[in-house]
């Protein structure tokens, strides 16, 4: 969700390729609303996802006899540049991103609704990913969040809150009891769990559960968790000079006992050889850690014509076997839990039941003028440089106000 990926550049074959995808990837042969099977759908993916949604694609047009042109776009500007192309009939048929792009993508009316099927093969944090204004938009093949991962060589504890954390931590005699990645402008996915655990997110809910734009930040459990950060500063548990980086070969040094961080790390350290746990992200409140939960999903151009193919793609997405495919691919637990399930990989296990016990990162349009204040302000409050509660409460009223002007 959060985490920054390096951009590899656009290959000159996808820009080619985008060039012949004008028109929602729509060919002489096809009409709106539909095409017969000699037509082909067009996909963008970014530098991740690309080579993945190759294979996927490679698998969906042996099945169906069904071509399809996957274009590798720029993660920074896909959205924007979807957002841009659509409205004039140009753009892919379909496009693959993070849910969090949903409600920005649905008011700017580029997207379309699509018949999700059997929504309980579904994880509930996958089908609220791809549910916005009570339609489902797209179909969700995989969730991620973070997680605390243990180093086995250093302690076998399973702590449950974040003082167990620490004393288990301790007792290794490790540089880092625990470590985890801020930087000098904050990391509130990261720190997500544990704020949730004071009972502080950061929007309420309407009846059917879905976010509205009305703040949560500023009730008695975000000043909770503000105060939180101050004291673990203070303690030398957190500080903004630990980034990403610097957590990540930490722990790869065998320096820390536990860490916080996702399935893109956990990969590394079993690559280094290391012998790792994924568990729950432990309590620092008095309720149950609820990490943000992100989800992976195939949206539909709101100006495609060719919805008769990408139904049978949709269709095979949801199946297990599209579902399987795609986990195998990307590393990443499925958004059918049966099919996480049944993986042999222990992580996968892991990150899907945290994953199903986590809370959605908001989607709504709103959450743009959230990250900003809010990284800055976790920053300030454990470097010193200004009191949790007065931080904080300038940060919801900064918060408010860019949601007030938008």
């Amino acid at each position: 969700m959060r985490r920054g990926i390096a951009g590899l550049g656009i290959l000159a074959i996808a820009a080619s390729l985008a060039a012949c995808g004008g028109k929602s990837g729509t060919t002489g042969n096809q009409s709106a609303g539909g095409a017969d099977a000699s037509g082909t759908i067009t996909i963008w993916a970014d530098d991740t996802r690309y080579s993945q949604v190759e294979e996927l694609a490679k698998d969906f047009t042996a099945s169906s006899g069904v071509k399809v042109s996957v274009v590798q776009k720029s993660e920074s500007d896909m959205d924007t540049e979807f957002t841009t192309q659509v409205p004039t009939g140009n753009g892919p048929d379909l496009i693959v991103m993070a849910h969090d792009k949903l409600g920005s993508l649905v008011s700017n009316g580029v997207v379309a609704p699509v018949d999700l099927g059997d929504k309980s093969k579904f994880s509930d944090v996958a089908v609220k990913a791809v549910t916005y204004g009570g339609q489902t938009y797209g179909v969700p093949y995989a969730v991620e969040s973070v997680a605390l991962v243990r180093n086995n060589k250093l302690t076998t504890d399973t702590p449950a809150t974040f003082a167990d954390t620490l004393t288990s931590g301790q007792a290794a005699g490790v540089q880092y009891p625990f470590i985890i990645q801020m930087g000098e402008h904050g990391d509130p996915y990261h720190f997500y769990g544990f704020q949730s655990s004071f009972g502080a997110p950061v929007f309420k809910t309407d009846a059917n559960g879905e976010y509205t734009s009305d703040l949560a930040l500023g009730e008695q459990g975000g000043t909770d968790f503000a105060n939180w950060l101050k004291e673990q500063a203070d303690a030398k548990v957190l500080d903004t000079t630990i980034t990403a980086d610097i957590a990540k070969q930490a722990f790869l040094d065998g320096k820390a006992a536990y860490t916080v961080t996702g399935p893109w790390n956990v990969a590394a350290f079993r690559e280094a050889g290391m012998d790792v746990s994924v568990l729950p992200v432990p309590k620092a409140g008095s309720q149950d850690a609820q990490p943000f939960v992100g989800v992976q999903m195939f949206y539909q151009s709101a100006k495609s014509a060719n919805t008769l193919l990408t139904k049978q793609f949709f269709n095979y997405l949801a199946t297990e076997a599209g579902q399987k495919k795609m986990q195998e691919l990307g590393g990443r637990a499925s958004a059918m839990p049966e099919v996480a399930d049944a993986s042999s990989d222990q992580d996968i296990k892991a990150f899907s039941d945290i994953a199903q016990k986590g809370a959605l990162a908001p989607s709504i349009p709103a959450m743009r003028s959230v990250w900003e204040f809010w990284g800055d302000t976790e920053a300030a409050i454990v470097s010193g440089a200004q009191a949790p509660t007065d931080a904080w409460s300038a940060m919801v009223t900064n918060i408010q106000n860019a949601i007030t002007k938008k």
